[in-house]
């Protein structure tokens, strides 16, 4: 009986690293990808228009932050995987 007990603790915990390496994994995808594309905008836009590059750079910062909250969501859900379940 304390075998199955310890088998069962062994496969949960493996499901919540399991589970936490997914949800960075996926949850890194949408902030890397969206980072990048408002720097290569904001780096187009600076070559157009090089006199507007302090107001291109606060706004491209702006919205990268804001992207860049929903790695940290995921964050917080691996680490509530890892040690709260």
């Amino acid at each position: 009986m304390a075998a199955e007990t310890e088998l069962a603790d062994a496969i949960t915990k493996a499901a919540q690293f399991i589970g936490a390496g997914i949800a960075m994994g996926f949850g890194a995808i949408g902030p890397g990808v969206g980072e990048g594309f408002a720097a290569g905008k904001a780096c187009e836009g600076i070559s157009r228009r090089p006199e507007e590059q302090s107001l291109i750079t606060r706004t491209m910062l702006v919205g990268q932050a804001v992207s860049e909250s929903t790695g940290i969501y995921s964050l917080v859900v691996a680490i509530l995987l890892i040690f709260v379940v």
